[in-house]
């Protein structure tokens, strides 16, 4: 479940529905109907806060044609300060913290900018390449830390490797 929580908020802050989403296309769908049962049209998308700009959720809502608002993770975790003394985390805190900063402070937040038809597939194509490069590295970095508490030999016999510690 990549949305713990989804919280529609009202002008003054005070919740309109809650409920838990799949990171899918029936969470999307679920998601979809239930803004557009609180107002969501064409003429009059409800905007999106969020704390991560990627993902296959904010990929539906970009299509949607709305505005999607990345919210920088450390900037949610100042605002999260400002609701909570008791530095808990929770789901529905975690869900509140974007809503309220959309809120009260959008002014300050720039929402993801269009996709053109053409940066489309770059996009998701340079995605796939970083997401297969980081896969590399860690398989990479898993191999050599077995390799090195099992069969340290194999460490010293390829240069650059990394010996044994």
């Amino acid at each position: 479940m990549l949305p713990s929580g989804v919280v529609r908020r009202g002008a003054q802050g005070c919740a309109r529905a809650k409920l838990r989403i799949s990171d899918d296309s029936a969470g999307v769908h679920v998601l979809l109907e239930l803004l557009a049962q609180h107002g969501d049209n064409t003429e009059s998308l409800i905007p999106v806060a969020i704390e991560t700009p990627r993902r296959l959720l904010v990929a539906c809502f970009r299509g949607t044609g709305r505005k999607i608002y990345a919210i920088n993770p450390l900037a949610a975790a100042l605002y999260r300060d400002r609701g909570s003394v008791a530095r808990a985390k929770s789901d529905a805190a975690d869900a509140r913290t974007p809503a309220n900063i959309l809120r009260a402070d959008r002014h300050a937040h720039r929402a993801l900018p269009t996709d053109s038809e053409a940066r489309q597939p770059v996009a998701a194509l340079a995605r796939a390449h970083q997401d297969a490069v980081w896969d590399r590295q860690q398989m990479s970095n898993r191999l050599r830390s077995q390799l090195r508490e099992y069969y340290p030999a194999a460490l010293i016999a390829f240069h650059g490797a990394g010996g044994p510690d």
